[in-house]
C-alpha cells in the first residue's frame, strides 16, 4: 500500500529522521510533539504552555493530512513528571470533545530538548 508523507510549516519542522505524519490508506500515524515553536523552534515555557503547544502542533499536523483532532482514535501522552496529568486532561478537553480517543500515558525519565511533554497520535481520515 502506497504511504503519503505530511508536513505542515505551522508545525515544527522534524528534528531528526522522521516524518511529521504518515498516512497509509485512511491512517495517518502522527509522529511526537513536543512544545516547541514552529517559528522560533524554541522550547515553550512551563509545563502548561508547553502542553498547549504540543497540542497544536498535532492539530496543524492532522489538518495537514486532511482531518481534525476530531478524527484521532489513538493518544499517546509521554510525561517527565506524571503530577502534571491533571493538566494534560485539562487541556485535551479544549481540543478533544466525545468520543474520546484512545489514550496511553507513561512517564518517562526525559524527553528530547529536555521538553517536560510529547504527544504522539493515530487518526483514521476518509473512510
Amino acid at each position: 500500500m502506497a504511504r503519503t508523507i505530511i508536513s505542515s510549516t505551522l508545525a515544527p519542522a522534524a528534528i531528526g529522521t522522521y516524518s511529521q505524519a504518515v498516512k497509509v490508506g485512511d491512517t495517518v500515524y502522527l509522529s511526537g510533539q513536543i512544545g516547541l515553536d514552529p517559528t522560533t523552534m524554541q522550547l515553550a515555557e512551563g509545563i502548561d504552555a508547553q502542553i498547549v503547544r504540543v497540542f497544536d502542533n498535532l492539530k496543524a499536523v492532522a489538518e495537514a493530512a486532511g482531518g481534525s483532532l476530531a478524527d484521532v482514535v489513538k493518544l499517546n501522552v509521554f510525561l517527565t513528571d506524571l503530577a502534571h496529568f491533571k493538566t494534560v486532561n485539562e487541556v485535551m478537553g479544549c481540543y478533544f470533545s466525545e468520543p474520546f480517543p484512545a489514550r496511553a500515558a507513561v512517564g518517562v525519565a526525559s524527553l528530547p530538548r529536555d521538553a517536560l511533554v510529547e504527544a504522539d497520535a493515530v487518526m483514521v481520515v476518509g473512510g
